[in-house]
């Protein structure tokens, strides 16, 4: 059976030291963090000194993350928490017991799954990378404010190039897609992540909105969700093409983390079509930038989570 690539974070460890300072006394909050880009974010989070809250919808395989941490840096600062993106009373109960974060990482995700629906009916991609990570955003957002230098960062892939939004059938109803939903998704993420920044610019308002995303990376976002011969193919081109966790979790660590990231930015790898390599400002689908695309999808974000801050476009 086809394996995923050997981990070599030495390298992406070197890189990361070398351009980016401690982070002792700040607390970053990082979604989905028991494995995959989650975890290895967490990782090096704490390598540079960084107070890490760990979410996990699963809390016995979030409490093995944790602990695999804590044998790694027995000085880290690692606690996890419960949260379940597919359900938004899930969101609001967590937020409400975060007393203070400096830096949100929005990096949990599900990836082509059958057609299946949230806790609020919602399709699940859409509603657990997009609409639970609007809903915790703004729903931290007071909090952030009293953060240290508060940043958020909304992690998305590069198939957002390859996705639109469907307002006409936003949940998949009439016709499905896993691929095309997902891409969804991602692009709803990037959109997002603009009109944050936007918004963030018009008020006033010092925060960072920043996006980021990972390349292709092998990590078991994959496997967990394609079935059958999408399944069986991932698991293959993982193999051959992706690069392992602790590079493609670069980004997002140096957009959470980079003392020159500016707020609007968009960070993923350097090489080749974005797949491999080291961070760099990338650039976003030119219709991630229509406001109008982004008023629309703010306010239907609003109606269907019930979350609201008075942030004027």
């Amino acid at each position: 059976m086809s394996k995923a690539p050997e981990v070599d974070r030495r390298s992406a460890a070197d890189w990361l030291s070398s351009r980016v300072e401690s982070q002792a006394g700040r607390i970053f909050l990082v979604t989905g963090a028991n494995s995959g880009l989650g975890l290895e974010t967490a990782r090096a989070l704490g390598t540079l000194g960084a107070t890490v809250i760990m979410t996990a919808r699963d809390s016995a395989k979030g409490e093995a993350a944790v602990e695999s941490l804590r044998a790694e840096q027995p000085d880290g600062k690692f606690e996890l928490r419960h949260l379940d993106l597919a359900d938004l009373e899930s969101v609001r109960e967590f937020a409400a017991g975060v007393e203070h974060v400096d830096v949100l990482i929005n990096n949990a995700g599900v990836m082509m799954p059958p057609h299946s629906l949230t806790e609020q009916g919602y399709e699940l991609q859409f509603g657990v990378n997009h609409l639970a990570h609007f809903a915790l955003t703004l729903l931290l957002f007071n909090t952030l404010l009293q953060g240290e230098n508060p940043r958020v960062v909304t992690v998305s892939s590069g198939l957002h190039h390859r996705g639109r939004i469907h307002f006409g059938d936003l949940h998949g109803n009439q016709k499905y897609s896993r691929t095309g939903y997902y891409a969804q998704s991602k692009l709803a993420n990037v959109v997002f992540g603009l009109e944050l920044h936007r918004r963030l610019r018009t008020n006033g308002i010092g925060m960072l909105s920043v996006l980021a995303h990972p390349g292709y990376t092998a990590t078991n976002l994959q496997s967990s969700g394609p079935t059958g011969i999408s399944k069986l193919a991932m698991k293959v081109s993982n193999r051959i093409m992706a690069q392992d966790v602790g590079m493609g979790a670069l980004p997002q660590v140096y957009a959470a983390a980079g003392a020159d990231v500016e707020s609007g930015q968009f960070w993923g790898p350097d090489g080749r079509n974005e797949s491999k390599g080291y961070p760099t400002v990338v650039q976003p689908l030119d219709e991630a930038r229509d406001r109008e695309l982004a008023r629309r999808l703010w306010d239907i974000s609003v109606e269907m989570t019930g979350v609201h801050i008075d942030l004027e476009p």
